[in-house]
């Protein structure tokens, strides 16, 4: 596996209004020079207006796949994307989600991070960018990067490679754990042996042992396409 940084992004929360309704969000991500520094809850300087949802000790960073930047291109011709553009922090050339794995170690610059689940779009991804459904899509295509948690705080630099140190779960691929939380009709039997996955989020373990064991999953509606009191 050869992949790198092929940007860095941070951003602070801001206001925004779309049809008379105003939200907050961090979503802006705007390229840095490195060397950036790598605290236990993210990077030095990035933000999160919704600690509850995003943010965290398992979602400390946002890493997006280059890869799918041109596919986005051709779908939307009049849309410039870019690194940040999914309101990742680490925009990386060279690996995506059939070939990053859940508890996949990697050290990049001086730091050690973790994967720890892939990413699940919110309706202000769509808002920001004025492109209905575009969480949707995000979510339908799988091109959605992934999380990682920080193992050792240190810094990194743009052109950075990613060393793998450790793969402890070879079967659940970033693709592989998205494709069972999003499954249609669910599987109990995958939805437990995932919930297994120590590495896995915290939040991801709960809902899917949930969902296995009584039948319950939350409502997507709302992270998808937002509240009428946004």
């Amino acid at each position: 596996m050869l992949a790198m940084i092929a940007s860095i992004q941070i951003g602070k929360t801001q206001q925004y209004c779309n049809d008379g309704q105003s939200w907050e969000s961090a979503i802006e991500k705007l390229p840095v020079a490195g060397p950036i520094v790598v605290l236990s809850d993210g990077l030095d300087g990035d933000e999160q207006a919704d600690r509850v949802h995003h943010g965290g000790p398992d979602k400390a960073i946002l890493a997006y796949n280059s890869g799918h930047f041109s596919a986005w291109q051709e779908e939307f011709p009049d849309w410039s994307v870019s690194g940040g553009t999914f309101g990742e922090n680490l925009t990386i050339d060279g690996v995506s989600e059939s070939e990053v794995c859940i508890g996949d170690v990697f050290r990049i610059g001086t730091a050690v991070v973790q994967v720890s689940q892939p990413r699940q779009p919110c309706w202000k991804l769509s808002r920001k960018w004025n492109i209905p459904k575009l969480a949707v899509l995000v979510q339908k295509t799988g091109r959605t990067g992934w999380y990682f948690r920080v193992r050792e705080t240190g810094t990194v630099n743009s052109g950075d490679q990613l060393e793998l140190i450790k793969r402890p779960h070879l079967e659940f691929t970033v693709q592989r754990a998205h494709e069972i939380m999003h499954a249609k009709p669910r599987n109990a039997e995958a939805d437990l042996l995932l919930s297994q996955c120590r590495s896995l989020s915290a939040s991801w373990r709960e809902q899917l042992e949930r969902r296995a064991l009584k039948g319950q999953s939350k409502s997507q509606s709302t992270r998808l396409f937002g509240s009428g009191d946004a």
